[in-house]
């Protein structure tokens, strides 16, 4: 019996010593718990720490990886907003227009801004028959939307419920134009003045103009050019017939102002189109160079131009007025001197012309000396003395 009761006594001593560091190893801190695990365990936990990054990522957010011009401020003492039509088929703009199919890693601004919003990378916004702009969030529009309206051909996988459109499916030939808001500023903060683009708008151009038809224009979506300037820094554009190898970035484009457009439309009080009071062609260009004129005459007579270029052009004005003092110094010293010589060749003149005249003048005082001279009594007749 006592046998017995030894032996179980041993017995739950042993288990409680044996039992004791597997309760220290459990209440081990976190701490302790990372620097125990070996290195191929971290390299397996980063990826699921990524995905739960990823799942954590709020929708519609875009991290600017590339970085962009600073945005206007909200409180310019000046700024007026004009509407240009940029044709893609000038020289100025054929950078955003070609290639029309993607290829060797380049392709135009249209496939890539439907292929960032097919990405849900960008937003759009619908436009009116006027081709307004609206950017409230009720009115954007999807991918999808754009696709069944301007009748693009897409498949669409049910299960996985995704769409597929091949690049020869995207109209990126027919976009000829675009529609862009320019906002020009004066900065009183820094004292400077900006023009920047605010939005862009693609106009696809549809008609069998070669059978007699008209092309019409259809103004697809607005984008704010504040979300897609990140991404347009990764667009590379051919910047030079001349020189293949020289490229720009499509932000750079728009920023450096290497566009050409003409206004047809400005933020007026009664929110018209130059077409609505320009009667003809004629009055067209005649209001579109008084607005450009408005806009050049205002950035001239405020102090908003930069120093640099208010240096370069008085360096480059500078020769040009020295050079013209020294032809007009030139000039007055060769004009002196002929004048110098017309006076003397007058006053010969003068002297050759008055000799007869002197000669007359002395030769009747020569005669009046000698004729004699008249009595106190005012005869007329003088008394010449006889010989006794």
């Amino acid at each position: 019996m006592k046998r017995t009761t030894l032996f179980l006594i041993s017995l739950l001593v042993v288990t409680a010593m044996v039992a004791q560091p597997a309760r220290r190893r459990n209440q081990q801190t976190p701490a302790a718990q990372t620097t125990s695990t070996t290195p191929m365990q971290t390299a397996q936990r980063q990826p699921a720490t990524a995905a739960t990054q990823q799942k954590q990522k709020p929708a519609g957010v875009s991290y600017r990886e590339f970085p962009t011009a600073q945005p206007m401020p909200a409180d310019v003492s000046w700024r007026r907003d004009v509407y240009r039509t940029l044709d893609l088929m000038q020289d100025e703009n054929a950078s955003l227009y070609y290639p029309t199919m993607p290829q060797d890693g380049r392709q135009n601004l249209f496939s890539y801004l439907f292929y960032l919003l097919r990405k849900k990378q960008i937003k759009a916004y619908d436009t009116n028959l006027e081709a307004n702009e609206n950017f409230a969030e009720s009115n954007t529009v999807t991918a999808r939307a754009l696709m069944d309206r301007y009748h693009m051909y897409y498949e669409r996988d049910s299960v996985k419920k995704t769409i597929r459109i091949s690049d020869a499916d995207i109209p990126s030939d027919e976009v000829k134009l675009y529609y862009v808001k320019e906002s020009v500023y004066y900065d009183q903060n820094t004292a400077t003045f900006h023009s920047r683009v605010t939005a862009l708008c693609p106009v696809l151009v549809r008609g069998d103009v070669e059978f007699g038809g008209t092309e019409a224009r259809y103004p697809m979506f607005w984008v704010k050019y504040d979300d897609v300037a990140p991404f347009l820094g990764k667009l590379p554009l051919m910047s030079s017939n001349y020189n293949n190898a020289a490229t720009l970035s499509a932000d750079d484009f728009f920023t450096m102002g290497r566009y050409k457009g003409d206004i047809y439309r400005t933020v007026n009080l009664q929110d018209r189109l130059l077409a609505s009071y320009c009667q003809t062609d004629s009055d067209m260009v005649r209001e579109q160079q008084r607005i450009e004129g408005e806009l050049t005459e205002f950035q001239r007579h405020v102090w908003g131009i930069d120093s640099v270029q208010v240096a370069a052009e008085a360096s480059a004005q500078a020769p040009a007025d020295s050079a013209q003092v020294d032809g007009d110094n030139d000039e007055e010293t060769s004009s002196a001197a002929p004048a110098k010589v017309r006076r003397q060749g007058t006053s010969r003149r003068n002297r050759s012309a008055a000799a007869p005249k002197q000669k007359k003048q002395k030769a009747q005082k020569q005669r009046r000396e000698r004729a004699p001279k008249a009595s106190g009594s005012g005869s007329g007749f003088s008394v010449r003395r006889q010989r006794h």
